[in-house]
């Protein structure tokens, strides 16, 4: 697995590297943002670990920035941020970070972090050789295709995500029922998650944008205030 990491102080970026490349992970260093969001698209490495704090472009714009770049490979994106930064800066609903680390952290625990989101893919490669069909979309689990009925009635492909792919098989598979956050996170994750709850909000957002018609005013998935979200539409 490639990683990429983006820090500037390079003590701390070395680290890091050594940290990894002792479990079998390839790892390069970028020491801003710019040289980033550079790295990644030359290279399209399956996670890059993203501190907050940055020369010439920050970690929110570049994370912000990878998120929009649909013909690249959708990376992991693990933020750093020093203790006493704002989380909800991190976890905010327009970048789409998967999870957070808050400095100084133990070795032991960057690498948890680390093994925790590659393990997801690998979770998410297990197919159950179905297809979900709704009014309006339909999901090929063995194929992992997303796609979403037009107007005039051809099928569009999706462009989502691993993860997005899995939270749309969710929500169709289960049909009206109501989710809470930790009820997404156990369904998602499982005990590979380390972080805040609202995390799930940052990826409601990014996959109403990919399938609402209007998604500040869903048709599809709903919230239902005070207990999570559901899935609407007709068989």
């Amino acid at each position: 697995m490639d990683i990429l990491i983006v820090e500037d102080d390079l003590e701390i970026a070395h680290l890091i590297r050594e940290t990894l490349e002792r479990e079998s992970f390839t790892c390069a260093i970028a020491q801003d943002g710019l040289a980033g969001l550079d790295y990644f698209q030359q290279n399209e490495p399956d996670l890059i670990i993203l501190d907050l704090m940055l020369p010439k472009l920050d970690g929110l714009e570049v994370c912000t920035r990878i998120r929009q770049k649909t013909n690249h490979k959708d990376p992991y994106i693990l933020m750093l941020t020093a203790k006493g930064e704002e989380i909800d800066r991190i976890i905010g609903l327009s970048t789409g970070a998967d999870d957070y680390l808050i400095k100084p952290f133990s070795p032991r625990e960057l690498v948890a972090r680390v093994r925790a989101l590659l393990r997801r893919s690998l979770r998410y490669g297990e197919n159950n050789n179905q297809i979900y069909r709704t009014q309006h979309f339909q999901l090929d689990l063995d194929q992992h295709i997303a796609k979403r009925q037009l107007a005039d009635q051809d099928l569009e492909i999706l462009d989502l995500t691993t993860l997005e792919f899995n939270l749309l098989s969710t929500f169709i598979s289960y049909p009206g029922r109501v989710w809470s956050r930790n009820q997404l996170i156990d369904k998602l994750w499982g005990n590979d998650f380390f972080g805040d709850d609202r995390v799930v909000d940052t990826h409601i957002r990014r996959l109403r944008k990919k399938i609402e018609p209007d998604p500040s005013n869903p048709t599809f998935i709903k919230t239902v205030i005070g207990v999570g979200y559901k899935f609407e539409d007709e068989a």
